[in-house]
């Protein structure tokens, strides 16, 4: 099992969109960076563990849990020229972005900010906290999993 940090703005998708759905479960489309398109196809496996990340608002900051539901199939969104991920260089023979599917495991009983993730010296390696990290899906190793739920 693997554990990942996945980041969305909730003014487009939230952890309470998430926990909404019929089956709690969501495709995870719209990666449009080729490193975080890679880790997704590659690496993610189903059961694998979700930081649900918000980002892009007042306190971004962890906000829940969810797990890899399905690994990565191509993003159809790619394919859709009314479609706002659409790319016209990918090709359902040939598709150019993946996703996978998340479903909602549970919401914390607070978020976890990025500021407070950033003092904390035991986090000094985790992607996140770099500085001009922009990615929208980074690994998580299971010591900074750990650490990140005991601060919740």
């Amino acid at each position: 099992m693997r554990y990942w940090l996945m980041k969305t703005e909730p003014g487009e998708f939230g952890i309470d969109d998430l926990a909404a759905r019929p089956a709690q479960t969501e495709p995870w489309d719209g990666v449009r960076n080729y490193q975080a398109r890679n880790m997704m196809r590659d690496e993610m496996k189903v059961g694998d563990g979700v930081l649900f990340y918000h980002s892009n608002c007042d306190v971004p900051g962890v906000v829940g849990i969810a797990e890899i539901a399905r690994e990565a199939y191509p993003d159809f969104t790619a394919f859709d020229p009314d479609h706002k991920h659409y790319d016209p260089a990918s090709k359902p023979e040939a598709p150019r972005w993946f996703m996978v599917d998340v479903r909602f495991v549970r919401k914390l009983r607070r978020t976890i900010a990025l500021s407070e993730l950033r003092d904390r010296p035991e986090l000094a390696g985790l992607a996140l906290v770099r500085k001009a990290n922009r990615l929208s899906v980074m690994p998580v190793s299971p010591d900074q999993w750990n650490f990140i739920l005991s601060l919740e």
